[in-house]
């Protein structure tokens, strides 16, 4: 069991930007975390991949279900809970997790309280994570987005990340594929660089 907690570490380890910190879900961030998927805005985006969660019992099982899942991913992949550094408040998510059907490309995802959008704090998590990727010899990360999804593409494309088509691929929808590659982080202009 000790080296299923090391290699979580490992895996999701903890993430630096200049006003965020992406560490490990924690049981007791429930409450926190339900101000993210638990508000309609958020969970109409996520839908067939993840219902909206209901109650702060839920959001517990499903953290508890994400921390044992994070002790079995190969790195660079985990899912983070978004921190502010100014006051310690979880904001939101962020997650890097094999892309279904397949599990080929890396997918990362970013989702935060709607009461915080705006502030670029999605942009600056996604470069965190895609930093990390690339650290851990990934050669590239993907992003995929419902086609109405227009903050989401924004912000992929604030990340640096290239617009590659739309598909049916994943989740049985119609959506739009964002890729990433080292060389467009490298490029990106962004005032809040991952450290």
């Amino acid at each position: 069991m000790e080296v299923a907690s090391e290699y979580s570490e490992r895996v999701a380890g903890r993430l630096e930007t200049e006003r965020l910190t992406l560490r490990p879900w924690r049981e007791e961030d429930a409450e926190a975390a339900l101000g993210v998927y638990g508000a309609a805005d958020v969970a109409r985006w996520l839908d067939p991949a993840m219902d909206r969660v209901p109650d702060v019992d839920a959001m517990r099982l499903i953290l508890q279900q994400w921390i044992a899942e994070d002790g079995r991913l190969m790195s660079p992949a985990g899912r983070w809970a978004i921190v502010l550094r100014q006051n310690q408040r979880i904001i939101g998510g962020a997650t890097l997790l094999p892309l279904p059907p397949d599990n080929e490309d890396l997918e990362m995802g970013w989702q935060l309280a709607p009461d915080i959008w705006g502030r670029g704090y999605a942009a600056e998590a996604g470069r965190a994570v895609a930093a990390w990727a690339f650290a851990e010899s990934c050669d590239e990360v993907v992003a995929v987005a419902r086609v109405t999804n227009a903050r989401a593409a924004a912000t992929a494309r604030r990340i640096g990340m290239q617009w590659v088509g739309e598909t049916e691929k994943y989740y049985g929808m119609r959506m739009q594929v964002f890729r990433l590659r080292p060389a467009d982080l490298d490029e990106s202009p962004h005032p809040n660089r991952n450290r």
